[in-house]
């Protein structure tokens, strides 16, 4: 979802462009496209792979119908180029702009890609991908590496000045700990059973996930009132993310796709707990950031144990966190959205109209 708004950011700077975005009714992505005031169009779809027989066979017949729908859509639309991001949404409309013989531009924000894009790569006309260990999974010169597209606030917001922006001191080591959009229960829980050391260790950027947030404002207003002080709980963050993350000495997060485009231009070190979930992309995610010295990764079952001690470990030894810092912004791609424009650009033939997904 944000490596396309990203994009479409991008393609709005030029003059002329229309789009359409093409996702699940009541989803965060409507929610995204609509605050962008971008066109939402909703299709059916759903999970395939480890579903019973009769939830595969529903969800097959969504797809299907829906690429009757994505067709009826382009032929009103009339895009010059279509561009997905993956997911089982964006398989109908790759299959219908086959049919419709649009150009496809798939992007693989992941290291590996899952079954929606393994199915929808032999229709694609390009596969954009972020980083040169990526392009084996697909046919020789189908892949062009571009990066992973990240708002320009990423590359440009400033520690100190974020820091403020949160009423933190601006030279105490801080900590950001993202508990997912929705609620990363395991890392909530075990910072919750941590919070008195923590909030004694550094101050703290909670970003809890809806699901969590009342409770772990409950437990941090529990905490005596000059470590209460030195905490910050939200939900959710959208246009304060970058601030979140840039006011950081390292993050506590999962590994999903942004991880490996966000944290990179940041330059900030990760401790990292992979869901074991979604094919276990995350666990991938997280082990291509640990060997290249960026990240370190903990085990979401033993992480109320591991999860202060490793903090300590990295802030006594600066050499090493500093190491892990410019390794993490060695992995960073200034030009990622830059690049994936203009591969779009070149499909669309000279013409300015977009579909994304």
């Amino acid at each position: 979802m944000y490596p396309a708004l990203t994009v479409v950011r991008a393609l709005r700077a030029r003059d002329g462009n229309a789009f359409v975005y093409v996702g699940r009714a009541q989803s965060v992505e409507e929610q995204l496209a609509r605050r962008a005031q971008i066109p939402f169009r909703a299709i059916e779809t759903g999970q395939v792979r480890g579903q019973a027989l009769w939830t595969v066979a529903r969800n097959g017949m969504r797809m299907l119908r829906s690429i009757g729908t994505v067709r009826t859509l382009i032929r009103e639309f009339k895009p010059d180029v279509i561009f997905v991001t993956g997911g089982y949404v964006s398989a109908p409309v790759v299959w219908a702009g086959a049919l419709e013989n649009i150009p496809r531009v798939i992007y693989l924000p992941d290291l590996e890609p899952g079954w929606a894009v393994r199915v929808t790569a032999r229709w694609a006309t390009r596969v954009a991908v972020s980083f040169d260990e990526v392009a084996r999974y697909f046919a020789p010169g189908q892949a062009v590496v571009t990066g992973y597209p990240v708002r320009a606030e990423f590359f440009t917001t400033n520690p100190q000045r974020a820091r403020a922006q949160f009423q933190l001191d601006t030279a105490t080591r801080t900590v950001t700990i993202m508990g997912g959009s929705t609620g990363a229960h395991a890392i909530n829980r075990a910072v919750v059973m941590n919070y008195v050391a923590l909030a004694e260790f550094a101050q703290v950027i909670h970003l809890t996930g809806k699901n969590d947030a009342a409770w772990v404002q409950r437990e941090v207003e529990q905490l005596p009132r000059d470590l209460c002080a030195r905490v910050r709980v939200f939900d959710y963050l959208d246009d304060d993310l970058p601030a979140a993350l840039a006011a950081a000495d390292v993050v506590i997060a999962r590994a999903g796709a942004a991880t490996l485009g966000e944290f990179p231009a940041l330059g900030v070190p990760a401790i990292l707990v992979p869901g074991a979930f979604a094919g276990k992309h995350q666990v991938q995610n997280a082990r291509f950031l640990v060997e290249r010295g960026a990240a370190r990764m903990l085990d979401e079952e033993t992480l109320k144990q591991t999860l202060l001690p490793t903090l300590q470990e990295l802030f006594a030894t600066p050499k090493r966190l500093y190491a892990m810092r410019a390794a993490m912004r060695a992995l960073a791609n200034p030009r990622a959205t830059q690049n994936i424009v203009d591969l779009l650009m070149q499909y669309a033939l000279g013409t300015t109209r977009e579909v994304t997904s």
